[in-house]
This record gives structure tokens, C-alpha cells and sequence, in this order.
């Protein structure tokens, strides 16, 4: 039989391998986080007919004579250029901007997409379109993540639905009492602290100007859930109108509750007043931080660029939930896919690299954003062109080689 006929029918084998990505690759021309692949082609080996001679007295050297036997699938290669972004503006969607993967897991291995086209399922965990739970790691404390662990965990809502109530201990007041005041004046500022049962309490701190450089204040509160309230202290500035140095800027402010009205109680308080100010500007007291709160249920998430789920509450209170985990690889083109816009890892990938996105070579991470399919179709159907007269000019051979074979039979009549 002809060598052609062969190497033909390894032609049609290739160049429809080739179409079959291709087809592939235009079918998920919308898939969210889709990377297409590209085949390439090799010679498979060739039939030597005469070998190679060197330089022989007058003799030149002759070069080897070979036939090639046909073709074959060189690589078939996953391209992990970044597709383009869809502004959703869903807190749960989101992409990466440059290198880097989601994590996730349905109790099994772990696996790895692009794909970040996520929403919170009924048990409140973080989840694929197919059920697969996304990585990171959870917060204990509603303040910071311990990114440090190799442990991830499915991100949850489930212990963060609410937020209990807490009394205030703490609360530091800035600003500025006016320079012009008179001796003996007095000013006032009302504050709200929370009881241990999540209520609000008004107390009113009162400034009284003793002379040119201090002012002393106390605490007094007509709210009837409390008894009485007790604290003072002195504030001395100096000729800069800050605090003197070496003098005392902070209190404590204890609350009696009125145990007819309410069984919570307050504090006791520590006031800070060091960042109060005293210029010769109008009086502009005001609250710089505070803790306790009244009870708060989850209103809303929010996502920033490091992966770090917060929640917004309903007592306008805001606590960090978790920090999504991304990975990275040596070769991402090692990875193995495994559909559902997925990949495994494998001898070739390297290990993954987790940590938090934005850091090392993993990119930051766009909420509200998705990642399209990064399919150029243009490229698409040029390829589809040129494959398919490929596959056009094969079986041509194979017909001709046909043709030749029907040629050689004739000549026996």
C-alpha cells in the first residue's frame, strides 16, 4: 500500500482532532472563566531510504533520504491569557486580576477555576454554581484572619448571621474646647454608651474652665435606667493647646443602674480626652472611637481586592467574616482540566501556592466583577479555515493515492 494513503489518514486524524477543539473552544465562546486551548502539530518520524555519506576523495557527501510517515497531536495546550471582565456589580462575583486561582472543594481534593461566579447557598457557605465550597480562611475574633494556617475551610456565614449585643468599656473623645472661653464656663457634650443588653444610654460629660489652662469635667445623666453615673478628672494644655505632658487626660466612668427599670449593666467606662485640643476656634467635640453595640443581624457582605469577606450589620456595625484563599502555580498550563471550568493539579503543574490574593504572584481580586471566556473567535474561525482544507487537502491525497492504487490494478488487464 502507498505511504501517502497513510500519511493521509494521519492527517484526517489530526486536523479533526483540531477541529474537535476548536468546536470546543467556540461552544464556550460565554462560559464564564473558560480558558481556550490550541493544538499544534509534529511529524511523526520518517522513513530513511538512503542514509547520509560523507566527502569521499573527489567525491562530494550526499544528504540522507527520507520519506515522512504522517502527523500527530504535538501538544494540546490550556491558554491562560485573561479574559475579558463583566461588571456585575454582585458582591459574590468575582475575578482575578492577573495569576492566581479560586480554591475549592466539595469534601474531596482540592480543585481550582477562574470562574467566580459564586453565591451563598441556604446553609450560608460560599459555593459554585455546582455546589463546590470556596476555600480560605475564617476569622475568629470578627477583626483580623489568620492567613498564616495551611487549614483552609469553607467561607461561611453560618456563626456570623448576628452579632450579639455588648456593653461600651471604651471611648475616646477629640476635638477642641474654645480657647475664648470665659473662666467658669462651661460646656457640655452629650455621649451614648450601650448597656450589656444592646440598650442606649444618653450621659452628658460637662467642661468647666477653672483658669487660663485648665478645665476640669464630670459626668452626670438624667437617662432613668441609670441611678447614677460618677467620674472626673482635670485637663491641663499647655501653651500649645495641647495637653500638657505629663499630666492626666483620661478617666473612668462608672454607671449604678436603676434595677427597676433594666437588669443590664454599663461599663465601667474608660475615657480618653488626651486628643482634646484648646485654640482659640469654635468648640467642636466629637466621638473618635467606641465599642459596645446594640444586636445586629447581617444586612449585607462586602468583598475587598485582598479576598476579605465583611459583614455590614443592621446596628451599623461592620466585622471581618474571612479571607478567601488564592493559589497559584509554577505551570499553570500543567493543570489538568476537569470540566465544570475546573483544574487539578498535576506532576507537571507543581505544587499549589496559596496565600492571599494581591500578594506574591497572585493578582488582587475584582468584586462584582466576572471573567468571560478568553475564546477569541476571530482567531477561532481562521483556524476553523485553515484546518478544514487542511482536512480537505488529506483526503484529496487519500483519493489520489486511491486513484493510483485503481491505476496499478488496471495494468494487470
Amino acid at each position: 500500500m502507498l505511504r501517502s494513503m497513510y500519511s493521509a489518514v494521519s492527517g484526517l486524524k489530526a486536523h479533526q482532532a483540531r477541529m474537535d477543539v476548536i468546536g470546543n473552544n467556540i461552544a464556550n465562546v460565554n462560559t464564564v472563566g473558560y480558558k481556550a486551548s490550541r493544538m499544534t502539530f509534529k511529524e511523526i518520524f520518517s522513513q530513511t531510504i538512503k542514509g547520509a555519506s560523507a566527502p569521499q576523495g573527489n567525491g562530494g557527501g550526499t544528504n540522507p533520504q527520507q520519506i515522512g510517515l504522517g502527523v500527530a497531536i504535538a501538544s494540546i495546550d490550556t491558554l491562560f491569557t485573561r479574559g475579558g471582565a463583566q461588571r456585575t456589580d454582585n458582591p459574590t462575583d468575582l475575578s482575578i486580576d492577573g495569576n492566581g486561582f479560586f480554591i475549592v472543594s466539595n469534601g474531596g481534593a482540592n480543585l481550582y477555576t477562574r470562574a467566580g461566579n459564586f453565591s451563598f447557598d441556604s446553609q450560608g457557605d460560599l459555593v459554585t454554581p455546582d455546589g463546590y465550597k470556596v476555600l480560605g480562611w475564617m476569622s475568629t475574633d470578627g477583626k483580623t484572619v489568620n492567613t498564616d494556617t495551611g487549614n483552609l475551610v469553607p467561607i461561611s456565614l453560618k456563626n456570623w448571621s448576628s452579632i450579639n449585643p455588648a456593653t461600651t468599656t471604651q471611648l475616646e473623645i477629640g476635638g477642641n474646647l474654645n480657647a475664648s472661653t470665659a473662666i467658669n464656663g462651661t460646656i457640655s457634650y452629650n455621649i451614648l454608651v450601650y448597656d450589656s443588653q444592646g440598650g442606649s444610654h444618653i450621659a452628658t460629660l460637662t467642661f468647666t474652665r477653672t483658669d487660663a489652662s485648665t478645665w476640669n469635667w464630670s459626668v452626670s445623666s438624667s437617662d432613668p435606667a441609670i441611678s447614677s453615673v460618677t467620674g472626673s478628672g482635670t485637663l491641663t494644655f499647655g501653651a500649645d493647646g495641647k495637653i500638657a505632658p505629663n499630666t492626666t487626660a483620661t478617666g473612668t466612668l462608672t454607671f449604678n443602674m436603676n434595677t427597676t427599670v433594666t437588669n443590664a449593666s454599663i461599663g465601667p467606662v474608660s475615657l480618653d480626652l488626651s486628643r482634646i485640643t484648646m485654640f482659640s476656634t469654635e468648640t467642636d467635640l466629637r466621638e473618635l472611637s467606641k465599642n459596645g453595640n446594640e444586636a445586629g443581624s447581617l444586612e449585607s457582605i462586602n468583598i475587598d481586592k485582598y479576598g476579605v469577606v465583611s459583614g455590614i450589620y443592621s446596628n451599623g456595625r461592620r466585622q471581618i467574616i474571612g479571607q478567601i484563599a488564592i493559589a497559584d502555580f509554577q505551570n499553570p498550563m500543567g493543570l489538568e482540566k476537569i470540566g465544570n471550568t475546573m483544574f487539578i493539579n498535576t506532576v507537571n503543574s507543581g505544587d499549589p501556592m496559596i496565600g492571599t490574593a494581591g500578594t506574591a504572584t497572585r493578582g488582587a481580586i475584582n468584586p462584582g466583577t466576572l471573567e468571560m471566556s478568553n475564546v477569541d473567535l476571530a482567531n477561532e474561525f481562521a483556524d476553523m479555515i485553515v484546518t478544514e482544507r487542511g482536512f480537505q487537502a488529506n483526503a484529496k491525497v487519500i483519493t489520489t493515492s486511491d486513484e493510483i492504487l485503481q491505476d496499478l490494478v488496471n495494468m494487470k488487464r
